[in-house]
């Protein structure tokens, strides 16, 4: 019987399979760097368009903060022309009525009666003043309340100063009347 040496064929299959095995696993190492590279470029590059996003949003939360700050300060101006408007309109509303008070002062005022102060605080008016007697006192009191813009007078004291001589202080509201356009001719 011929005695084979199978060994050296067993070992050369054995290192074939070895360097195939080292080829296998360095192409596995291979893939595998190349697959996390490829991952870690996808997830730096997802990185920065998150953040350019990111920078994005915050420009225009800036431009849009500055756009509330000026709504705001144009809001404040409106506020304060609406309340200056408010008080021209009043005042706008009220001119003729200062006149007419006084003109129905000065018209309700009958002989011997003097006026010497007068206050107004609101629709409330304090009037002072010396009269010849009390029944002009009293004729003066119901020309106000005839008067259409003068109502509740309350007569506060009177005194009497020296011979035919009384002095009075009273008080009446001032009302608001309609003015037609033919009474604003007179």
């Amino acid at each position: 019987m011929a005695t084979i040496n199978l060994l050296p064929w067993r070992e050369e299959l054995r290192k074939q399979n070895q360097n195939i095995f080292y080829v296998m696993l360095g192409g596995g190492v291979i893939v595998a760097i190349a697959i996390m590279a490829a991952l870690h470029f996808s997830f730096i590059n997802l990185i920065e368009n998150q953040q350019n996003r990111n920078r994005f949003i915050q420009n225009e939360i800036m431009v849009v903060d500055k756009k509330i700050k000026q709504i705001k300060a144009l809001t404040k101006t409106k506020n304060q022309l609406i309340a200056r408007m408010d008080v021209i309109q009043r005042l706008q509303s009220r001119r003729s009525e200062v006149v007419h008070m006084f003109d129905q002062l000065a018209r309700t005022v009958p002989e011997g009666v003097y006026l010497k102060k007068f206050s107004q605080r609101g629709p409330n008016l304090s009037i002072s003043g010396n009269a010849q007697s009390n029944s002009r006192i009293s004729a003066y009191m119901n020309r106000l309340e005839a008067s259409p813009w003068l109502k509740g007078t309350d007569l506060k004291t009177i005194r009497s100063q020296s011979l035919g001589v009384n002095d009075f202080s009273l008080k009446a509201m001032q009302t608001v009347t309609k003015i037609n356009s033919t009474q604003e001719g007179e």
